[in-house]
C-alpha cells in the first residue's frame, strides 16, 4: 500500500483511501449537498464500516481525511 501523507484536515480523494485506521468521510446527501458523517469510519476493500460498531452501511463517499477525536 502506499502511504498517504496529509495534514489532517486535508480532505482526499476516496479513490486513494487506506484500508486501514479511522477515517472521516464525505457522503452526498439526498440533496445532492456534500456533508461529513460524524463517526469515524474504516474502508474494508470495497465497503465501508462504523468503526464503532464494525457495522458495514452501504455509503459512496467523495472524500476522506484522517478521523481526530473531537471532545
Amino acid at each position: 500500500m502506499t502511504p498517504v501523507h496529509s495534514s489532517p484536515a486535508e480532505w482526499l480523494s476516496v479513490s486513494i483511501a487506506p484500508d486501514e485506521g479511522e477515517l472521516e468521510i464525505c457522503v452526498m446527501d439526498y440533496n445532492g449537498m456534500v456533508r461529513a458523517l460524524e463517526y469515524p469510519c474504516y474502508k474494508r476493500g470495497d465497503e465501508w464500516a462504523d468503526a464503532s460498531n464494525k457495522k458495514l452501511f452501504a455509503v459512496q463517499p467523495t472524500h476522506w481525511r484522517k478521523w481526530i477525536e473531537r471532545h
